[in-house]
């Protein structure tokens, strides 16, 4: 696929929305929540209420399909919650997008099936606290179902000449990290749609992830750790794919090959001999994906504050 989406809504799959029709009346807080699940869990029902009485106002249960379980029955016992059931196979990039225009406040909590989710997990004053901070993406502290702390703190580096992701095993409070591990993080739902949300052309799923995350610092926003909010895994903790494949390709020409000079981003197209020997693509392939890139990036050039090389070099002063 060569074609770069610009529109954030431009990409939808068929899908079937059962529920979700009330505000939860315990509401306490303006956040909301995307549940991804993977499996229809016995403790589906303890997550919903655990949920909604911590004070959530609405809550997109993302389904694997319609027959992991009652999704009906549970839409009538949970009316605050939306249930969303995909009809056709798609990234979790998408299934977010998605289920972001299915609510309306300030922040959402995109969270998994696969954590452990206890009564009373976020409290009212912290999340007034959280929300008050007005950033753009903030992770939590992860641990894993023992308890041991999990690496959320990701650093853009260059080794050789080429970038890469470093790691720190310091978490602080309010810490820059490059991107928020398995998508988990608090978001500023209206900035998360003005950054154009994920890619729904970038197929891998770390890939797309980082694509996003780095457009957001490129573009002038900030992702943070917070110590204040954690949240501990119930199963294995997943395992990234981060070998570079065709995603990769798509991902460097929209965040390592643009430049950012006086006010705008660009990319010369003297850096296309570069882009071909790094794509192991034919010649038109490379041109084709070229092209798209530089139009993609003369469309947003203004919406650049920075390139990769400068966040690289002065990550240490971004906080």
């Amino acid at each position: 696929m060569n074609f770069i989406p610009s529109a954030f809504s431009e990409y939808q799959i068929d899908r079937t929305i059962l529920g979700g029709k009330q505000i939860n009346p315990n509401a306490a807080f303006d956040i909301s929540v995307i549940m991804l699940n993977t499996s229809g869990s016995h403790l589906r029902t303890q997550y919903f209420e655990s949920l909604l009485n911590c004070g959530f106002k609405k809550i997109v249960s993302v389904e694997p399909d319609a027959e992991s379980y009652n999704v009906e029955e549970n839409s009538h016992r949970f009316p605050s919650v939306k249930f969303m059931i995909p009809r056709e196979k798609t990234s979790d990039g998408v299934l977010i997008n998605m289920a972001m225009l299915e609510l309306d406040t300030k922040y959402v909590l995109v969270l998994r099936d696969s954590f452990h989710i206890p009564a009373g997990f976020l409290t009212r004053n912290l999340a007034e606290y959280l929300i008050n901070t007005d950033l753009f993406c903030i992770v939590p502290r992860l641990l894993d179902n023992k308890g041991n702390g999990i690496i959320t703190n990701f650093i853009p580096e260059a080794y050789r000449g080429k970038f890469k992701v470093g790691i720190r095993q310091v978490v602080l409070d309010g810490l820059p990290t490059l991107y928020p591990f398995n998508n988990i993080a608090l978001i500023n739902r209206n900035k998360f749609i003005q950054m154009g949300g994920y890619d729904y052309s970038i197929l891998n799923p770390y890939w797309q992830n980082l694509d996003f995350s780095i457009r957001s610092w490129l573009w002038g926003e900030k992702i943070v750790m917070t110590t204040k909010f954690q949240l501990a895994y119930a199963e294995d903790v997943p395992i990234e794919e981060s070998v570079p494949d065709f995603s990769y390709l798509r991902f460097y020409l929209k965040n390592l090959l643009p430049r950012f000079k006086e006010d705008h981003g660009h990319i010369s197209r003297f850096s296309f001999p570069l882009f071909f020997v790094k794509s192991s693509c034919g010649i038109f392939e490379a041109l084709s994906q070229f092209k798209f890139a530089k139009i993609w990036v003369e469309k947003n050039q203004y919406r650049f504050k920075r390139d990769i090389q400068y966040l690289i070099e002065n990550w240490a002063e971004l906080k």
